[in-house]
């Protein structure tokens, strides 16, 4: 099939040591052969081998634009699958910018965000997981996500949910043949076995989908908000887990107004924290608002951190936001320790559910982080997240296709017990087994698939 010859930059558009200008596409290595030269001043990138590396230089006509090193990769042993050539500039943004124009002045057109890995996709180079899994790859914020979206791409989803499609249709063809030719293919004693079948995949089936809110959390962090009355200590905790002063510290309550957002890591995984305001009864107008945003974002989070100053007694503030934690992950820091405390350690025990963790700090002399540290972990993985697991969802798409698939075999297992018409089950299946392709590509509208693909980045 003949596809026209698209380029992009494949590196960051920033100054550096070097960029990478991508050109796949039947007519890739005739244009570049039209403005590369060998040192010696020949044109003949065509004659050489695949998956070869060149010196030499770029012309703009008879102008040399730069020194650069060129790679051929000849069909199909490229990404694309395509004839593939990358050129190697050096990376000022001028100078890839000026290749890039020559090469789209020559027959070249510019290519869409993603539009790289949508051919290697449709060319049958990767399936669409995978091609999912290079963008999550770039986007990857901690090691553990990347551990993860690296076995998908390798085809770690591919290979299960083709596992799941291929005993599926084995049901689906074996229902149809009994069906068209019962004098020679008897469906006796079949319910009985295709319900212990349907058991068996609607299992693996939800033990992918219990890993999706712990691939959720690898893949995005946790979202995390620390929550407190005003000058109970969160702007502290916050510059002391960032490492630098990010939060204005004072002595002075209500200081912080509005939410600071920082990323960190603990353990390999990330932790997106939140600072909010002091959550206090306030008739300042400008505070109210932080208050409610406070709120707002303590409801959202996947893990709480109170900080409860132990220097002053409890108040309603405190009960109050108590309450408000009540059914979520939570720390409580019992801060301040460094002073005499009002509040004993049973007398907050009597209000707080009973899997909260409490630990004792001080953010004035940065005791009790490493316990805070251990209580995240503990609180998420322990136990609970396998990380050399084959398999994890992290893909929101995966998830609702599963999903999809689950309830197309219940419905199997419905008509089973109800003892329906054998053709019943054969639709349920066929529709699971398409709710499984979605992950893979097999059954995709093209309106989705550009959808997905125009979330990639230019040159990918």
């Amino acid at each position: 099939m003949k596809t026209d010859t698209i380029a992009a930059v494949a590196t960051a558009m920033s100054n550096s040591s070097i960029g990478i200008i991508r050109i796949s596409g039947d007519e890739s290595i005739a244009i570049s052969d039209i403005i590369y030269r060998n040192k010696s001043n020949e044109r003949v990138l065509k004659n050489y081998k695949s998956n070869t590396i060149h010196y030499g230089f770029v012309y703009d006509g008879d102008d040399i634009v730069d020194e650069v090193m060129v790679s051929v990769l000849k069909k199909p042993n490229s990404f694309t699958t395509e004839d593939t050539v990358e050129i190697n500039c050096h990376g000022g943004i001028l100078v890839i910018n000026r290749i890039l124009d020559i090469i789209i002045k020559n027959g070249a057109r510019l290519a869409e965000p993603g539009e790289f890995t949508k051919r290697a996709f449709l060319n049958g180079r990767i399936d669409l997981s995978e091609a999912e899994a290079v963008m999550d790859i770039i986007s990857s914020k901690n090691e553990s996500a990347l551990k993860n979206s690296v076995k998908q791409l390798r085809g770690s989803v591919h290979r299960k949910v083709s596992e799941l499609r291929k005993a599926i249709i084995y049901e689906i063809a074996f229902i149809e043949s009994a069906l068209d030719d019962p004098e020679h293919i008897s469906l006796e004693g079949y319910p009985d076995k295709l319900y212990k079948k349907v058991n068996e995949l609607s299992g693996e089936i939800e033990n992918l989908l219990a890993t999706s809110e712990n691939g959720r959390i690898i893949a995005e962090g946790i979202k995390t908000v620390i929550v407190g009355k005003p000058n109970a200590g969160k702007s502290s905790l916050l510059n002391l887990l960032v490492g630098e002063e990010k939060a204005i510290v004072t002595d002075i309550a209500g200081t912080t107004r509005d939410v600071l957002e920082e990323d960190i890591k603990i353990n390999g995984i990330s932790l997106h924290i939140i600072d909010t305001a002091g959550i206090r009864s306030t008739e300042d107008i400008i505070e109210k608002i932080g208050v409610e945003r406070a709120v707002s974002y303590l409801q959202d989070a996947d893990l709480v951190i109170y900080v409860v100053d132990s220097s002053v007694p409890l108040d309603k503030n405190d009960f109050d936001i108590m309450k408000m934690i009540k059914d979520k992950k939570s720390i409580v820091l019992f801060n301040k320790t460094d002073l005499n405390s009002e509040i004993s350690l049973d007398e907050l025990e009597k209000f707080l559910n009973n899997n909260v963790i409490i630990i004792k700090t001080s953010t004035k002399e940065n005791t009790g982080i490493e316990d805070l540290e251990k209580a995240v972990h503990k609180l998420f993985f322990s136990g609970k997240i396998d990380l050399d697991s084959e398999i994890m969802i992290t893909n929101l798409r995966h998830k609702e296709s599963l999903e999809e698939a689950l309830d197309g075999l219940k419905l199997v297992k419905e008509s089973l017990k109800a003892d329906m018409p054998e053709d019943f089950y054969s639709i349920d299946l066929m529709n699971s087994y398409l709710s499984l392709g979605k992950i893979i590509g097999e059954e995709i509208s093209d309106d989705l698939m550009n959808e997905i693909f125009s979330r990639f980045c230019m040159g990918k």
